[in-house]
């Protein structure tokens, strides 16, 4: 669709809580936006979705045109987006379905909104079918919204926490599956592989906002206030490196999930577990009762103060 054509009904779903009239009037329409996997760039396009249970579901139809759509090379390189459906407005992870899985699903999409079955006849591609995860509590769900920098960060790191074992989880049974294939034993899921990839890609994006805003605004803040925390600071610059450089080798290595070395792969995710996680107690341990200090969401700045910015 025209670009003009996107944003005017990209208008008047904010402008109306989610709801448009026109083609659309009635339909299950989102908005999703994603990072531009060239440009860098936000891109915002509104798609029908439809639901499957808890999952919730859009599919690459380009109105059966032969090539996959813009947002879905987005989300291949930058799986973390932003959701908007009626008034609500959450992140989440983008996994496209393959294999058996996808057909499934596309079967439940077509069973719902019939016309996604005319895009699949009239292209030789097949519909990609993507899976929106939630990386937050839905709305409604018990969640206390943090009242100062330091409850905010723990909630950044408990996310990371989390997202690091569901990788490496899927890891397991990613390259059991796999060797599985040259043995004895049952073969990996259906896209397990690129589930594997989405999630550790999404991982690796967090990580580094959460460290670059770190190094770039909360610590050099954090400095000129407390000259005590000097060796902490230095310490945490020095890990916030460290882990950098293991996350580089996990990007390289996902570049190719189905060739990636188990071996080499468990390892860099071993050193990431060992050295995220030591840091991220250390930084709690160090920060914590400064940051409590700090209310959340910050106040607007005084004009000649010193700033103090979040990730």
């Amino acid at each position: 669709m025209p670009a003009s054509f996107n944003q005017s009904i990209i208008e008047e779903f904010r402008d109306n809580g989610g709801k448009v009239g026109g083609p659309f009037e009635g339909g299950n329409l989102l908005l999703l936006t994603t990072t531009g996997a060239k440009s860098g760039e936000e891109h915002t396009a509104p798609l029908g979705y439809v639901r499957d249970g808890d999952l919730l579901l859009v599919v690459g139809s380009n109105m059966g045109a032969p090539r996959n759509p813009a947002w879905y090379h987005n989300v291949l390189a930058h799986p973390l987006v932003r959701v908007e459906i009626g008034t609500e407005e959450f992140e989440a992870i983008a996994v496209p379905a393959e294999g058996t899985r996808r057909d499934q699903l596309f079967e439940h999409v077509v069973r719902e909104v019939p016309g996604y079955a005319d895009y699949q006849n009239s292209t030789t591609r097949t519909l990609p079918v993507v899976v929106l995860e939630r990386s937050e509590p839905e709305a409604g769900e018990s969640r206390r919204e943090a009242t100062n920098l330091a409850e905010k960060i723990v909630e950044v790191h408990t996310w990371l926490r989390s997202q690091l074992r569901h990788v490496r989880a899927e890891a397991d049974a990613y390259f059991a599956g796999r060797a599985a294939q040259q043995g004895v034993g049952e073969p990996p899921a259906p896209g397990l592989g690129l589930q594997l990839r989405q999630h550790c890609l999404a991982f690796c994006e967090v990580l580094e906002f959460h460290h670059t805003g770190e190094d770039a605004h909360v610590f050099p803040a954090l400095a000129r206030q407390y000259p005590h925390l000097a060796d902490a600071f230095a310490r945490l610059g020095d890990e916030h490196r460290t882990v950098a450089r293991i996350q580089a080798e996990l990007v390289a290595l996902l570049a190719d999930i189905a060739t990636a070395d188990p071996r080499r792969f468990r390892t860099e995710l071993d050193r990431m577990s060992e050295e995220l996680t030591a840091h991220l107690d250390y930084e709690e341990e160090s920060l914590l009762p400064v940051l409590a200090k700090i209310p959340f969401p910050p106040a607007p700045p005084v004009p000649d103060s010193p700033e103090i910015a979040t990730t």
